[in-house]
């Protein structure tokens, strides 16, 4: 069992305050393709200030493509044993980053032991609320075939879901309400419906 902080990088505090006050065994810091002079300097002094005693790996991603991070992380996480305790630390790197991990983090709440942001003028940790999609079976069918994209008529939708249209038809007001899906020339999956769906 290792304790592992899985976080988006630019400023070094909040990395080197939640590794060292976990006492973390491993580091997984999600960066930018094309990391600029302050991620990088911040990477190295990292890597040279807790190399020697904490495991250090990278990943790196389209600092803007919320999906594409949330992909990932969740990729990551299915990865590490089951019995690791794993921490997001959603505080450093550009906005979209810090939430694809945070939408990474709720795909895989079960997993996940805190979701941590560090304040800039305390330096405390806050422990953020673990949220999940809770989606509901039916509505994970719905999902699944608009994702599919092979039914084209709600009566096809409801017939393959095994659910009635009345029935499908609450689903999908219950999905937009949720801004999971769209009706955009047919239904669709939002950025969001795609996260949720990992």
């Amino acid at each position: 069992m290792s304790k592992v902080i899985i976080a988006t990088l630019y400023g070094i505090e909040p990395v080197m305050l939640t590794t060292t006050k976990l006492g973390a065994d491993k580091l997984i810091l999600i960066l930018s393709k094309r990391p600029d002079g302050k991620q990088e300097k911040s990477l190295e002094i990292i890597k040279k200030s807790l190399g020697s005693v904490v495991e250090i790996k990278t990943i790196k991603i389209d600092p803007y493509d919320i999906v594409q991070i949330a992909e990932e992380v969740v990729k990551l996480i299915d990865l590490l044993d089951d019995k690791d305790l794993i921490y997001s630390n959603v505080t450093s790197g550009r906005k979209t980053m810090c939430l694809g991990l945070l939408y990474a983090s709720y795909c895989r709440i079960k997993k996940i032991q805190k979701i941590i942001y560090v304040t800039e003028e305390e330096n405390k940790l806050i422990y953020l609320p673990k949220l999940s999609f809770n989606l509901t079976p039916s509505q994970q069918r719905v999902m699944e075939k608009i994702a599919n994209h092979k039914l084209n008529t709600l009566a096809k939708l409801a017939e393959a879901v095994g659910i009635s249209r009345g029935m499908l038809y609450r689903n999908i007001k219950e999905l937009q309400d949720l801004d999971l899906i769209e009706e955009n020339e047919g239904l669709k999956l939002t950025d969001v419906g795609r996260i949720a769906r990992l």
